[in-house]
C-alpha cells in the first residue's frame, strides 16, 4: 500500500476526528495538509485540484456544520471523495459476447502485463468458471512467450504457442481461430510493450485491436510509476478505446499517485489490482474499500475474504474435533497452523488490511523477520521424522542436533520452537472441557502482546 500517503492521511484523520467545531479556518488547514500529502504521493495536479475543491464545498456545507460530530463527518467526506476519484464501487469485467470473448492486455514493458494475464486467467477460471486460452503477441522481448507459457500453466489455463519470427497479427488470428474451434470462453492476448511510448508500438496495438475487436481492452499500469503512469495512461487512452485499468504492484512501497489519478485521467474504470507476486494475487478493485485502506481504516472485508479463502475448513474442523476428544495436539497440527498462515498470504498481506491503529501496535514488529521466522519453523518441523512429530517428548539432545542440521539452524532454534509448541499445546488442553472462557478472561487481564505469561502463537 502507499505507505507514505497512508501515514499522512491517517494522522490527519485522527486530528479531524478530534475537532469539536468545524470552521473555515481549520478546514483550510486540513485541506492544505491533504493537498501536500497528495502531491507528494505523485497524484496528478488536476486530480488534486478537483478533489480538494469537492471536499471543501462539502466540508463547508450544512452536512458538516450541523453535525454533532463534525470531525467524523469530515473524515467520511474525505473517504467518500477519495472513492469517487478512483471510481465508485466495483466495475466488473465484461464477458457478454459470442465466445470466445477477447481481452486485449496493453501497457508498457515492465508493468507486469504477462504475469497479470496469467493472474486474470486464474481469476476467470476460479471465479467465473470459464475455459481460458492465453497467447503472447510479444515477439520482441526475449523469453516473453516462454514466460507466458510458464505462468499460464501455473494458472491452470491453456497456452497457445507462438514464435518470435511470427507477426503479431498472424499470431492473433491463429489463436482466435483455435479458440473458436475448441470452444474457449475467453481468449487473453498479451501484447508487446516498450520501455517508452513510440509510434511503432501504438500502430501495432491499434492493428491488433481492429483485427480482434476485443470486448475488453485493459491497460496494465505499474502503481509505483507515479507521474509517469499518468502520461502513459493518456497516450494509451488516445490510441485505444480502453475499457478498464489493472493496477499492478499495489503491495509495493509506492507513493500511490497512480491509483488516485489514473481513473480520472483516462475515464476508464480500475477493474483489478495486483496485490502480490503470487498467481492468485489479483483482486477485483473496489474504490470504497481502497479509499478506506489509504485513510488507514483498513479493509476488514478483504481480510475476511482472504482468511476464508486460505483456511482449510475441513482441516480446521478435524483439529477442533481432535482437541475436543482429548487427543494430543502434536507437531503435525502445529505445522498445519503455520502452513495455513502462509496460504492466507502471509503476515504482511494480512497486516496491510488491518486499520492503522491496530497495525501501529505491531509497528515494532519486523515483517520480513517474522515471515522468515515462520519459514524457519516450517523447516525445523519438516526435518523431524513422522514419529518425532507425533511424539515430541522423544526429541532429546542427539535428535535436536540432527533436526537442527537438517533444517540448517542452531539447536537453540529447535529448543525455541519446542517451547512455543508446548505453550500452544497447553492452550489446546485448556480449550478442552470448557476451559476456553476461563483462559480468555485470564488473557484479557494481561497487558501487552505476549506479556504476563501469554503463550506465544506460531505466527
Amino acid at each position: 500500500m502507499a505507505s507514505a500517503l497512508t501515514d499522512k492521511l491517517t494522522r490527519l484523520v485522527k486530528e479531524m476526528r478530534g475537532q469539536a467545531r468545524i470552521t473555515e479556518s481549520n478546514v483550510q488547514d486540513m485541506l492544505r495538509e491533504v493537498r501536500m500529502a497528495l502531491l507528494e504521493a505523485d497524484v496528478a495536479l488536476p486530480v488534486v485540484r478537483d478533489f480538494i475543491a469537492r471536499v471543501k464545498e462539502k466540508a463547508l456545507g450544512q452536512e458538516v456544520l450541523g453535525s454533532l460530530k463534525p470531525g467524523q463527518t469530515l473524515v467520511s467526506i474525505v473517504n467518500r471523495e477519495l472513492a469517487a476519484t478512483m471510481g465508485e464501487g466495483v466495475a466488473d469485467i465484461n464477458l457478454a459476447a459470442q465466445p470466445p470473448a477477447v481481452i486485449l492486455m496493453a501497457g508498457l514493458q515492465g508493468a507486469g502485463k504477462t504475469t497479470t494475464t496469467a493472474k486474470l486467467a486464474k481469476h476467470l477460471i476460479e471465479k467465473r468458471k470459464k475455459k481460458v486460452l492465453t497467447v503472447s503477441g510479444d515477439v520482441y522481448r526475449p523469453a516473453a512467450i516462454e514466460q507466458l507459457k510458464t505462468v499460464t500453466k501455473q494458472a491452470g489455463a491453456e497456452w497457445f504457442p507462438s514464435t518470435a519470427d511470427q507477426k503479431p497479427l498472424d499470431i492473433a488470428h491463429a489463436a482466435l481461430d483455435y479458440a473458436k474451434k475448441h470452444y474457449f470462453d475467453v481468449l487473453l492476448v498479451d501484447t508487446a510493450g516498450r520501455l517508452a511510448i513510440d509510434e511503432a508500438l501504438m500502430k501495432e496495438i491499434k492493428d491488433l485491436h481492429a483485427a480482434l475487436n476485443p470486448v475488453e481492452t485493459l491497460f496494465v499500469v505499474d502503481a509505483m510509476q507515479g507521474q509517469d503512469a499518468i502520461n502513459t495512461a493518456k497516450a494509451f487512452k488516445e490510441a485505444l478505446p480502453l475499457t478498464g485499468i489493472v493496477l499492478t504492484k499495489l503491495d509495493g512501497d509506492s507513493r500511490g499517485g497512480a491509483a488516485l489519478s489514473v481513473r480520472q485521467i483516462t475515464g476508464a474504470p480500475i477493474k483489478f489490482a495486483g496485490v502480490s507476486e503470487k498467481i492468485d494475487g489479483l483482486e477485483v478493485f473496489d474504490a470504497e474499500r481502497h479509499a478506506g485502506r489509504i485513510l488507514g481504516m483498513g479493509d476488514i472485508v478483504a481480510l475476511v475474504e482472504q482468511v476464508t479463502a486460505g483456511v482449510d475448513m475441513e482441516a480446521a474442523q478435524k483439529l477442533a474435533a481432535k482437541v475436543k476428544s482429548g487427543d494430543g495436539f502434536d507437531l503435525n497440527d502445529f505445522l498445519s497452523q503455520i502452513q495455513q498462515m502462509k496460504q492466507m498470504g502471509g503476515l504482511s498481506s494480512l497486516m496491510d488490511k488491518l486499520p492503522s491503529q491496530l497495525t501501529a501496535k505491531a509497528g515494532a514488529m519486523d515483517m520480513d523477520k517474522a515471515e522468515k521466522d515462520i519459514k524457519r519453523k516450517e523447516g525445523i518441523i519438516q526435518s523431524m521424522t513422522p514419529l518425532e512429530r507425533r511424539k515430541p517428548e522423544l526429541i532429546k539432545a542427539t535428535r535436536k542436533k540432527r533436526i537442527a542440521n537438517g533444517a540448517g539452524v542452531h539447536v537453540q532454534e529447535v529448543n525455541r520452537l519446542l517451547k512455543e509448541f508446548e505453550q500452544m499445546q497447553g492452550m489446546m488442553k485448556k480449550m478442552k472441557g470448557g476451559g476456553l472462557m476461563k483462559m480468555m478472561k485470564k488473557m484479557g487481564g494481561m497487558k501487552g502482546m505476549g506479556g504476563g505469561g501469554m503463550p506465544k502463537m506460531p505466527f
